[in-house]
């Protein structure tokens, strides 16, 4: 299970809305060890695209030196899909390479007939994909 708390979850979902209609992409960072999310770190999706994302490798580089500096894990590896639903495609489980990290899908999409958006968070290893339930917390 996600747990993250309010702010959290309001700021990638306005990542996601902002960045529209291209996908948004980020990680929230956590004590190393934890499963705490704690620092949102919105990312540029160097791709530009509707439809794809990527990091800007020089932008990963400075992501994981800081992690490393700060003692921090990435807890979630976040993009948006806005045509989709928030379901990882082929591509995203090809580029799932941190096992211990919740991915978060948002999609901005009304796809499921329940609103302009949906915030799915799933384990990826090995290609396996689990979604997992996600609870939202006032504070930890």
């Amino acid at each position: 299970m996600l747990t993250l708390t309010q702010a959290l979850y309001d700021q990638i979902v306005a990542h996601a809305r902002q960045d529209h209609p291209d996908e948004a992409c980020g990680v929230v960072a956590g004590p190393a060890g934890t499963d705490r999310p704690e620092r949102f770190v919105p990312m540029l999706n160097a791709a530009r695209s509707p439809t794809f994302y990527e990091f800007d490798s020089k932008d990963l580089l400075k992501l994981y030196r800081e992690l490393d500096d700060r003692d921090e894990d990435p807890v979630i590896v976040y993009h948006s899909h806005t045509a989709t639903e928030a379901y990882p495609s082929r591509t995203d489980v090809t580029y799932a390479n941190e096992p211990g990290a919740h991915y978060v899908l948002v999609s901005t999409a009304d796809t499921d007939g329940l609103g302009e958006f949906q915030f799915r968070s799933y384990r990826i290893v090995e290609g396996v994909i689990t979604e997992e339930e996600v609870k939202v917390v006032e504070a930890y």
